[in-house]
């Protein structure tokens, strides 16, 4: 497992965020040209209600937990990195900030009407047990939002494809952490395309699964209800 393949064994991904957790922000804003904050409002919008109960899993640097708060949401953002969640703190005191893995979420049954993952769940060793845990701490009927990376299509596939397997990697090595830049586009080639995510969303435990696509076809927004 290396970050040419674009899998790690759990211990080298949350090293590997640990250390990039400086400049995450930064790069996600290169990387999207400024877009990302977009997208996460748009997740946040189709899903979160004012007094809905959320947790935002492998929160990060926490953008998306505070777009879920901005439209009303109860919010608490879960992520397994340390430095990463000393990020997101220093941008809220109202969220609830908990250190933990997505495979294991310490939250009872049923606890949440909304769930959102923001870029990672490519990142999830067993993707479809993540998502079963995600399903368990969903109530019935609750909501889920997936933002992601996805393979690309159509006409602007090659531009793509030169951005994040040529470009990316370069920007990456002058960046503490800059591996990190060279596993991103490995892990985006080897996860399931979007038809494929909505396909195994339904398989556990949602109804309904659907996407949208963003930014010229790089960025998927899968939706769903728990069933």
């Amino acid at each position: 497992m290396t970050h040419e393949s674009g899998t790690l064994q759990p211990d080298g991904v949350r090293s590997m965020f640990d250390r990039i957790a400086p400049v995450y922000d930064v790069m996600n804003r290169v990387m999207t040209m400024g877009l990302d904050q977009r997208w996460r409002q748009v997740t946040a919008r189709a899903v979160v209600r004012p007094g809905s109960r959320v947790l935002d899993a492998c929160c990060g640097t926490g953008d998306l937990a505070l777009a879920c708060e901005r439209e009303g949401g109860i919010v608490t953002g879960l992520d397994f990195s340390g430095p990463m969640l000393a990020r997101a703190r220093s941008k809220s005191d109202s969220i609830e900030w908990a250190q933990g893995d997505m495979l294991a979420l310490p939250f009872d049954d049923g606890s949440f009407d909304v769930v959102t993952v923001g870029f990672g769940v490519r990142n999830v060793d067993d993707l479809r047990a993540g998502l079963l845990e995600l399903r368990r701490v969903l109530r019935p009927g609750g909501q889920l939002a997936i933002l992601e990376i996805t393979q690309p299509r159509g006409p602007l596939k090659p531009f793509f494809s030169l951005w994040f397997d040529r470009i990316v990697p370069l920007l990456g090595r002058v960046l503490p952490g800059g591996e990190a830049y060279t596993y991103l586009p490995a892990s985006v080639r080897r996860f399931p395309g979007a038809e494929d995510l909505a396909a195994l969303i339904d398989e556990t435990g949602f109804g309904g699964a659907t996407f949208r696509l963003f930014g010229g076809s790089i960025v998927a927004l899968h939706t769903a209800t728990a069933r």
